[in-house]
């Protein structure tokens, strides 16, 4: 086919179908909606406290009082799911990390709470160590400041049946210990909680992008020097996570996780492609840092930005996200 000028064209051309917005949502391949996104908050002890996250902007730390309104708002903008991460006080910090198996402790409280008052949220509860432990580590150490592993397990087996009993529908354990998902499934049927789903951080890896996280919940200067290469995954490998992921499934896992997001967007399209459970992604803190730092100093658009970031989330796979920027996401996407 030859225009006026001679010049030969294609019959098929690829701009028609993005000529309008009509004709681009019409064929559009990838949606987002507030049904696919998990909001995370941080919970401090006592009433009426909101403190801010420095290397957060807009994201605070807050006592359940503050969550109990964050939790309406959320179910408004129609978002399913919030994760809870706990700020421990340094006093209830040991070496050993008991006090994450508190019956009384600040999650199982907060649970209850949040159950009583919103039953059809659902609820995501973290099963890690780094929170509780003096050293910031997500495990029990040795004398060579090394996690032992089957020991660690032991202890985040108590953990998330503490959570379990105070009405976690989705148990989370983000610590990367090889067996706990099994130990943890056999401990939640045991006890009866046949329902109670296993969320596991499949493939976390030892990523630079946490530094915000470990701020907001106070085990960034317990760690000081210290590092999670020997338990979390080295961010060169790939294939490596197909392995995790295969355990964890065989194990008793419901849904894997992959952590962090963006740097990683190939290895949530490989665990997709590879394995028929849900995947969900952690969009992590310093992704979201980078996005709102950039924005305010003009560099980006924020909404247009932030937006692509969560798309090209849940184009590589992603069933769900775990997004600091839920809310703002949420609100965008309205009508």
């Amino acid at each position: 086919m030859n225009n006026k000028n001679g010049i030969s064209f294609p019959s098929t051309r690829m701009r028609r179908t993005r000529r309008t917005d009509a004709i681009r949502r019409l064929v559009e391949e990838t949606t987002l909606s507030a049904s696919d996104l998990i909001y995370p908050v941080f919970l401090l002890n006592g009433k009426n406290k909101c403190t801010p996250i420095q290397s957060m902007p807009g994201i605070n730390r807050q006592s359940i009082d503050g969550v109990l309104k964050t939790a309406e708002q959320i179910l408004k903008l129609n978002i399913p799911a919030m994760a809870l991460f706990p700020v421990i006080e340094e006093h209830e910090k040991s070496l050993t990390g008991d006090e994450a198996y508190n019956p009384n402790g600040l999650i199982q409280q907060s649970i209850r709470k949040l159950k009583t008052e919103f039953p059809e949220l659902i609820i995501i509860s973290d099963v890690a160590l780094d929170p509780y432990t003096t050293h910031g580590q997500d495990g029990v150490i040795d004398a060579n400041n090394y996690v032992i592993n089957d020991v660690t397990v032991d202890t985040l087996t108590k953990q998330a049946i503490s959570q379990a009993e105070a009405g976690a529908d989705i148990i989370a354990p983000s610590d990367m210990m090889d067996g706990r998902i099994g130990s943890i499934r056999n401990a939640l049927e045991a006890n009866n909680f046949h329902n109670t789903l296993i969320l596991s951080y499949a493939a976390k890896y030892a990523s630079s992008f946490y530094g915000p996280f470990r701020d907001a919940v106070g085990s960034k200067n317990n760690l000081a020097t210290g590092n999670k290469f020997n338990y979390q995954m080295n961010p060169a490998n790939a294939l490596e996570s197909l392995r995790e992921v295969e355990l964890d499934i065989s194990e008793g896992a419901d849904i894997v996780m992959i952590k962090p997001a963006m740097p990683y967007l190939d290895i949530i399209n490989k665990i997709n492609q590879k394995f028929s459970v849900p995947v969900f992604a952690y969009q992590v803190s310093g992704e979201y840092a980078m996005l709102k730092s950039a924005s305010e100093a003009g560099y980006l658009n924020h909404k247009e930005s932030t937006l692509e970031s969560i798309m090209s989330i849940k184009r590589a796979g992603a069933s769900a996200i775990l997004t600091y920027y839920a809310i703002d996401v949420a609100r965008w996407l309205q009508p």
